[in-house]
Order: structure tokens, then sequence, then C-alpha cells
């Protein structure tokens, strides 16, 4: 139950633009990668430390709204450590610059090591996987 609430505070957070709690759910020496193409070898984007995640959680305010709706998720346990898989579906409206609305889906999936610390669990590591993306025109 409490890796599911920490899966879900991370999307919460990206929806509500706080990156600050949400770099709280990561550790201090976290590592977060991104992959823009889940079945390539090497990750688009690969980041060290906590600090270095505001950049990339400040770039959802490039967006009008998101909204992220979490899946199912796989989660194996063993003691103060746990991996898990989690799916999401992202949505991003934004206004391009002829004025008309966009919707971008994103179809990810996060793979996820966790270490739970001073009884609560964090992130240690997280991959962020996109399956597949559609962006099209949105009456939103």
């Amino acid at each position: 139950m409490a890796i599911r609430e920490l899966i879900d505070a991370y999307a919460h957070c990206a929806d509500r633009r706080d990156a600050k709690g949400q770099m709280a759910l990561f550790t201090p020496d976290t590592r977060f990668l991104v992959f823009m193409d889940a079945t390539a070898a090497e990750p688009t984007q690969e980041l060290h430390g906590r600090d270095s995640l505001a950049p990339v959680f400040d770039n959802l305010n490039t967006y009008e709204t998101t909204t992220h709706f979490n899946g199912q998720s796989t989660v194996s346990l063993d003691g103060a450590r746990a991996t898990a898989e989690s799916y999401c579906l992202a949505h991003h409206l934004s206004v391009g610059e002829d004025g008309q609305r966009r919707l971008m889906i994103a179809s990810i999936r996060y793979l996820d090591e966790l270490v739970k610390q001073d009884g609560g669990w964090l992130f240690a590591v997280r991959r962020l996987m996109v399956d597949w993306t559609e962006t099209r025109p949105s009456a939103a």
C-alpha cells in the first residue's frame, strides 16, 4: 500500500506542478533515466541526484495542463528494498504558436527500484519508459 501511495504521489505532484514535492519522493543519490523509446538500449536522458530532477519536473510547466492516470503495478518486496513496474497514461495539453490546442498522450511504464528509509519508501532508481505517444488536435 505504501509503495502504491508513493507511485500515485509522483503523478499527483506532476499534475499539481509540485516539483519540490516530487523531488522529495526520491533518495538524495537517486538515478532517474528517461527512455523516449522503450526499445532503446541507452536512455535519452540520465540524471543523478535528487537536485538534478528540478529542471525535468519544471519542464511540465510548458504544458497548459497534464493528467497522469496510473494503472496496474507489480511490486516485489525484499526487506527494505523493492522493485516495481507501473503503467501510466499521461495526457499533456498544450497550445501551439498557431493557437491550436494539442493533446499528447504517452503510454509510460515506470521501472522502479525502491528503498525504505526513515520509515517511508523512496525511489532510488526510476526508469521512465515511453512505449508510445500520440499527438492530435484537441477541442478541450
